[in-house]
């Protein structure tokens, strides 16, 4: 996958969904009514990340700290891997689930650094994810 520039990414998020803001280069953005992203979700672009599993970057690549939105399809998943930093998730939509247990639409996960997972979504999830670091697999 070809890297997007960070200005290219907040300009396509932004004419996509116009509620959010940003000035200057990646200096900060604000995303409002998050909660409902999942209504509108279609309006983004959105681009292969791993079988039955979509990416929209807000910011970063594969490299280092990044942000972005996962669109998960009824049963994709993400094959054991390790977090090298620390990863954020936010389950906007739909349920996602890994060894501990079923994270709902409003929970919020933290895997720290040595941690691993395999993540599996039986019925589909939209999440936002944030990475410190590139993950192992």
């Amino acid at each position: 996958m070809k890297a997007r520039s960070q200005t290219q990414t907040l300009r396509s998020l932004g004419n996509a969904w116009p509620d959010i803001s940003h000035t200057g280069i990646m200096t900060a953005y604000t995303l409002k009514d998050l909660w409902q992203l999942a209504e509108r979700a279609d309006t983004l672009p959105w681009h292969p990340f791993r079988p039955g599993i979509e990416i929209h970057r807000l910011y970063g690549d594969e490299t280092g700290p990044s942000a972005a939105f996962l669109c998960y399809q009824p049963g994709a998943q993400v094959p054991l891997h390790t977090h090298t930093g620390y990863e954020h998730i936010l389950v906007l939509s739909g349920s996602q689930r890994d060894d501990r247990g079923t994270y709902q639409a409003g929970t919020f996960i933290v895997n720290p650094p040595g941690s691993a997972h395999a993540v599996t979504s039986d019925d589909g999830c939209l999440v936002l994810i944030i990475w410190e670091k590139p993950v192992a697999i």
